[in-house]
């Protein structure tokens, strides 16, 4: 299935994946009463922070997030991906993303899913914020011609 001016999107695909990552999320807040952030299970997993989830739940969450893209790619046949070629612009994004990640509370994840689904005032401002910033990103990205 493709949608018009999308030829690439796969809605169903998307659909399945949101739904996995919100059982996913509601099995960690219901069956552990923890959050399922990726940045503070990160966090947690390399020792920057003291609290938060058992060290060992957070390590085994943080190598289950690659493995099951491993196995999902397996399984499919191949999942393609394109990335920068510079190797210090992906390290630099990454530090950006995860020192913004400590400065607002929490990433996506944290807040736009497990935040917003507890009514959180804080994730739903901080995802507020993500969908402006997104949108404000494409608008000048299109400005400057990096997309049709």
């Amino acid at each position: 299935m493709t949608l018009p001016g999308f030829p690439m999107a796969s809605p169903v695909e998307g659909l399945i994946g949101g739904l996995l990552i919100g059982l996913a999320a509601a099995i960690m807040l219901l069956g552990l009463g923890r959050i399922a952030g990726v940045s503070g299970m990160t966090a947690r997993a390399t020792g920057i922070a003291d609290t938060g989830a058992p060290r060992a739940l957070a390590i085994a969450f943080v190598i289950g997030l690659p493995l099951g893209a491993l196995i999902v790619n397996a399984l499919s046949g191949g999942v393609g991906t394109i990335f920068p070629e510079s190797t210090l612009q992906i390290v630099v994004a990454g530090l950006i993303v995860g020192y913004g990640t400590r400065l607002g509370s929490g990433c996506t994840s944290g807040h736009g899913v497990c935040g917003m689904s507890r009514l959180s005032k804080r994730s739903i401002v901080a995802t507020a914020i993500f969908m402006a910033s997104g949108f404000a990103t494409v608008a000048v990205m299109r400005l400057l011609g990096y997309f049709g």
